[in-house]
């Protein structure tokens, strides 16, 4: 069976639509109009009848004679003014020779056949009956009129709904062509981007809120992602390439002059330097595990946290070896910000390497002070030190993967520190910030407030 394609689909459903409420619209207007005619004729009908009995009562049967005749235009024949007897039989008065009421006395008003001969007996009459003395008055009018008029509103409400049907053909090309258009583009960037060419990028409408903007706006932000982790990506291959030459170089270097010592004191010194060379390998693959790990968390694993009881827990955990690397560690909490939704032990473990690297790098200072505080909506998590710091032109380099400055080249690591705390940080929907502690490095994770 053949499958409408997704633009045929949106054109039948836009024609469906318009079809639909057009003919409710239709539906609406019909029935309106009908129940407004019915109600014209009843009022007309009763207030004749009204009027009529006035005038027997007034003079008789020869009063309201006189009053036929003059109510009956010439040409007339749906008028139907007729005094009646018990039989039905018509006494005096224009309709039908006999009418068909029934035995009922008064009718304030009915639609049906009135007579037993043509033209009453072939079409319905709106009517009310007045008991008048011994006699009846049946007064009212063939719906002759009325229902031209309804035939007219027929043929206009038909002719309303071709034209509607025509519109929404019309319409369903111009809502088709909008939508297709939109998702040309849409499927264009996809094919580019499968292409090889990562720059591509959905046009949005200029402040367009529609879903496809919206669409555009999501397919953006992951291409950004995914061009971000491509350049990431050759950033890393190229420097995993580079970084592990050396230690993958006196590796080899140091397994030769271990298998060649004779001396077991000398072999087992060679060991010793071979393991230390291996931890720093396994260091730095270990880092780019949990960095990669941190950046595709799922968010059922975050919960509700109070950052200022996290930071008092981890300062109780660090203050002891502060103490014992002969540093004043200190803990200012500026401000209680409400719980947040965050990765306990991913940001516990971005925490701690800020403070390792503080100890590390900041240990001439003599001092390091994890502080807590709320500003501007932002939830500020920042580790202050009094060592050298980094100049404001290195710290888009410090914050790269395997970017190490010449200061700390000297020093065991890979360069991976920063980048975990960063992809922590990205991962709450904040952000990494080193600024000047002058002197000293004041390194931040900026969480959304809430």
């Amino acid at each position: 069976m053949m499958r409408l394609s997704v633009t045929a689909r949106i054109a039948l459903l836009t024609i469906a639509l318009a079809l639909v409420s057009n003919v409710v619209l239709v539906a609406f207007i019909w029935r309106q109009v009908h129940d407004d005619a019915i109600d014209s004729l009843r009022r007309d009908t009763t207030e004749q009848a009204d009027a009529l009995v006035s005038v027997w009562r007034s003079g008789g049967l020869p009063a309201l004679g006189r009053t036929i005749d003059e109510a009956r235009a010439p040409g007339d024949l749906s008028l139907i003014i007729a005094v009646i007897d018990g039989g039905g039989r018509r006494v005096a008065g224009v309709g039908p020779a006999v009418v068909m009421t029934g035995q009922a006395g008064a009718v304030d008003f009915r639609i049906g056949r009135i007579g037993v001969s043509p033209p009453w007996s072939l079409r319905d009459a709106g009517y009310s009956v007045r008991q008048i003395g011994g006699l009846r008055l049946v007064s009212g009018r063939l719906l002759d009129d009325w229902e031209q008029v309804q035939r007219g509103i027929e043929r206009a409400l038909a002719l309303a709904m071709l034209l509607s049907f025509g519109l929404g053909i019309g319409g369903a090309l111009v809502v088709t062509r909008y939508v297709g258009r939109r998702l040309d583009r849409v499927a264009d960037v996809i094919e580019g981007v499968a292409g090889g060419d990562l720059s591509r990028r959905v046009a949005s409408a200029s402040g367009g809120g529609d879903a496809f903007d919206r669409l555009a706006i999501r397919l953006n932000a992951m291409l950004d992602k995914v061009e971000r982790l491509m350049v990431e990506l050759r950033i890393i291959t190229d420097s995993l390439a580079h970084d592990l030459r050396s230690p993958l170089a006196r590796l080899r270097t140091k397994t030769e002059q271990a298998v060649l010592l004779a001396d077991p004191v000398q072999r087992e010194a060679a060991l010793g330097g071979l393991l230390t060379e291996t931890d720093m390998v396994m260091r730095m693959l270990t880092m780019l595990i949990e960095i990669s790990r941190s950046e595709s968390v799922s968010r059922d694993r975050f919960a509700s946290i109070d950052p200022a009881a996290l930071v008092e827990e981890i300062a109780e955990l660090y203050a002891p070896v502060a103490e014992d690397a002969g540093l004043h560690f200190a803990t200012r909490v500026d401000s209680f910000p409400s719980r947040l939704i965050l990765h306990r032990e991913l940001m516990t473990q971005a925490i701690a390497n800020l403070i390792d690297n503080a100890l590390r790098h900041g240990a001439g200072g003599g001092e390091v002070t994890l502080r807590l505080v709320r500003a501007g909506g932002e939830v500020r998590i920042q580790v202050e030190d009094r060592g050298p710091g980094i100049a404001e032109v290195d710290r888009a380099q410090a914050l790269r993967r395997f970017g190490r400055l010449d200061g700390a080249r000297s020093t065991p690591g890979a360069g991976l520190g920063l980048s975990l705390i960063e992809a922590v940080a990205r991962l709450h929907g904040g952000r990494l910030e080193l600024g000047d502690n002058a002197p000293g490095l004041a390194a931040a994770i900026v969480l959304p407030g809430s």
